[in-house]
């Protein structure tokens, strides 16, 4: 095997991390509180999205990161109906 150069990291340029955030968290949504790894997968994603935004650009970004921190905090500790209420907030402001 012959290894070249590391992969290009797809940091969907301008406003496509909008698209790209809505629908990974409304995928982490709907699968929160399944049993059976949805849970591992929704946080993960959650935190994905929320470093995401913030290195982007953390000033433009920070009220999102805010509530998507909360709502992984809120959904770690198995609070899912805040967890959801959260995420649907960050959705809203997404939009």
């Amino acid at each position: 095997m012959e290894i070249l150069h590391p992969k290009e990291l797809d940091t969907h340029p301008g406003d496509q991390i909008v698209a790209w955030a809505r629908d990974q968290l409304a995928i982490a949504r709907s699968i929160l509180d399944n049993p059976g790894g949805g849970l591992l997968f929704a946080t993960q994603t959650i935190g994905q999205v929320r470093s995401g935004l913030h290195e982007r650009d953390a000033e433009r970004w920070q009220d999102i990161v805010r509530t998507l921190d909360r709502a992984e905090d809120a959904a770690v500790h198995r609070e899912f109906a805040t967890s959801h209420i959260l995420l649907d907030e960050a959705l809203a402001k997404l939009a």
